[in-house]
């Protein structure tokens, strides 16, 4: 039998499209709320000014290229080094309100999603493309949202032009200026910044150099495979016997998670979407000898990499691709709102665990992934002596 809670109210859908106001729950600070959500009102865009038809006129006469979104942990189709000058790279996000199970429990969220998959899609451009993204947001949802880009330049990282209720598309372009990855995130406004971020409404951007990747000789740095690794962290509320609420409708849950993401205690840390979702035949794969990027990115909490029985090669910790990669890490920290990079080649074949090293958070909440790398192995890395007996 489910469990929901007893004398819950409904949230009506007109109180969820009103996004931009303070929320008085109670659970925040007052003032805090009315001036995100303030700050995250819509903005008008200068679409009749003489400076922006002057813009348009100039891109329009740069190629267009459709990049083709696949779920994650995989990335789309790109080159590592870019050819030509710079293009504009069309992306479209449709928006998926959904329900998903979270591990062998069955405990459930109402999941708030950019193209059905926690985390969204991976988006990679090169330095100085211009990004251009539809954001459709279906009749069928009941939410209003819109979409935060920290690679952004302007208008709340293109959150304050792309509020769309449902039934509303709209379309941002932004130059992409500075080459890292970065994390991109849904901020209605107010106390539904972290309600939707927490929901599952994240994922990441990597703008490359131009020329592509260097360590810190400014050395050609090649991956063979890229994966795209999502930390998420949810707030679902317990019954007495600790199974977790179950809902019937996106956004009836509000009250609920509100009070639980008031504790800054997390119900479930994972590694995308769900428990398990990088284990077993989801594994990533990699062969002994071949590069991996890594792309970790957590919109919402500090995390803090580690593969078990490799090593960080080059890690770019704070994501920027400017400044030179660190070398040789055991452990790597990520900042809460944002999104790091590391490449590790892969010298001894095995499963490779990949994990938040807060072990607890890891094996306890969720937060884990494997590697499964083919090949020969190599006893002059790694070789049992003597197996295991009894005591002479």
């Amino acid at each position: 039998m489910d469990k929901t809670p007893e004398d819950r109210q409904g949230v009506s859908r007109r109180a969820f499209l009103s996004t931009t106001a303070a929320v008085g729950s109670g659970l925040l600070v007052a003032e805090l709320a009315t001036n995100t959500a303030n700050a995250a009102q819509k903005m008008k865009a200068p679409t009749s000014s003489a400076s922006l038809k002057k813009t348009n006129e100039q891109i329009a006469k740069l190629p267009r290229v459709k990049q083709e979104m696949v779920a994650p942990p995989f990335f789309p189709k790109h080159d590592q080094i870019a050819k030509g000058g710079p293009k504009v790279v069309e992306v479209r996000f449709v928006i998926e309100e959904k329900k998903m199970v979270l591990d062998d429990e069955g405990a459930e969220v109402w999941a708030m999603t950019f193209n059905g998959s926690v985390p969204g899609p991976m988006i990679v451009v090169h330095q100085d493309d211009y990004v251009e993204l539809t954001l459709v947001n279906p009749e069928s949802n009941a939410m209003e949202h819109n979409i935060d880009f920290h690679s952004s330049t302007g208008a709340l990282g293109g959150g304050g032009l792309t509020h769309v209720s449902p039934g509303e598309e709209t379309i941002l372009r932004f130059k992409a200026t500075k080459a890292g990855v970065f994390v991109y995130h849904c901020a209605p406004g107010g106390a539904m910044i972290p309600y939707h971020v927490v929901h599952g409404m994240n994922g990441a951007i990597m703008v490359l150099p131009r020329d592509g990747l260097k360590d810190r000789d400014g050395k050609p740095i090649r991956y063979d495979r890229a994966y795209y690794v999502g930390e998420q962290d949810y707030y679902l509320k317990k019954d007495a016997d600790g199974e977790c609420f179950k809902y019937d409708t996106a956004g009836e849950d509000y009250a609920d998670s509100m009070e639980v993401m008031a504790t800054l205690t997390p119900s479930h840390i994972v590694f995308n979407g769900a428990v398990g979702a990088l284990t077993g035949d989801n594994a990533m794969k990699a062969k002994v000898g071949e590069t991996v990027l890594i792309v970790h990115s957590q919109a919402n909490r500090d995390t803090r990499p580690h593969l078990i029985g490799g090593h960080g090669d080059h890690v770019w910790s704070s994501g920027s691709f400017a400044d030179p990669p660190e070398t040789g890490l055991e452990t790597w920290f990520i900042a809460g709102g944002a999104a790091g990079a590391v490449t590790y080649t892969f010298l001894q074949p095995g499963l490779y665990a990949y994990v938040n090293h807060n072990l607890i958070e890891a094996v306890l909440k969720g937060a884990a992934a494997h590697f499964k790398v083919d090949g020969e192995w190599n006893n002059d890395l790694m070789a049992q002596v003597k197996k295991p007996s009894p005591i002479k």
